[in-house]
Formats: structure tokens, sequence, C-alpha cells
């Protein structure tokens, strides 16, 4: 690859992530969804400041299954920042973004915490398929945690 190539591939990983976060915070769940490769590793076991090993889920339809009634009425934001992409060959790439995010949880929804403010970061591979770049594999690691 080109230095070219290398920089416009980053550029494509930037926007797949910038959906990433917009279709999760908008409940899109079908874009969500597309954002991931079909056999998405997504390890979520240590995102909310507790272990939890229910949160390693295989494949990305099965992750967005778990995921939507989890936060069909939790309010989300989640920023990413300060990406490190490192384009390894034409087809995979990793990366790992420094990220925050914020949930306002609704009466009824199965979280146990009414609010929280997390800090943290993405660790993630990603893989060139026919139509794009998509996320291949997915770990939130956290360095604090704010709940209520």
């Amino acid at each position: 690859m080109t230095d070219n190539d290398k920089a416009a591939a980053i550029l494509e990983i930037h926007a797949l992530k910038a959906r990433y976060f917009r279709t999760m915070d908008m409940k899109d769940w079908a874009g969500l969804q597309a954002t991931f490769a079909p056999d998405l590793i997504a390890d979520f076991r240590a995102a909310s400041g507790e272990w939890n090993e229910a949160m390693l889920i295989h494949g990305a339809a099965a992750y967005v299954a778990q995921l939507a009634p989890m936060l069909q009425q939790v309010c989300t934001v989640h920023h990413g920042h300060m990406p490190e992409i490192r384009i390894e060959t034409e087809t995979e790439a990793s990366g790992i973004w420094a990220m925050e995010d914020k949930l306002w949880v609704e009466e009824g929804a199965p979280l146990p915490f009414r609010w929280m403010h997390g800090y943290g970061h993405y660790h993630e591979r990603y893989v060139r398929l026919a139509d794009g770049w998509r996320i291949k594999e997915i770990r939130l690691t956290r360095l604090r945690v704010d709940a209520g």
C-alpha cells in the first residue's frame, strides 16, 4: 500500500467509528450492525466497571440483539477521541480510541444504575470487506466509571 492508500484507509476507519457512535446513540440498530463484520468479537466484559462474562459476544447480529433491549430506554452520548490507527495490510488494521460516554437511564430500564459517566479506551481490529471497512473485534477498557 502506498502512503496515500494508508491515509485514505485511516480516513475511512475514522468515518466508520463515527457511524458506530452515531448509530449507537440514535438507536439505529441496523446501522450499528452494519459497522461490524458479521463474525464480530465484542468484548465488553469490563465495560461497566464490574467484570461480566456474559458481555463477551460472538457475531454482529448476536451483539446488537443483546445490546438493543439493554439501551432502548437509555439516552446515550458517546465520544471518541485521539485515534491511533495502524494499517497492517490492505485488508486489516487495528486501532485504539480514547472514549467517554454518558448514560441517562429511564425508569424500568434493565440497567443497575440511573446514570453513568465512563472514560476509557476502545481497542479494535478492522477488516476491509467488499463494501468497505468494518469493525472485526471491539474491546472496551475503562479508566474510570462514575455511576449513581
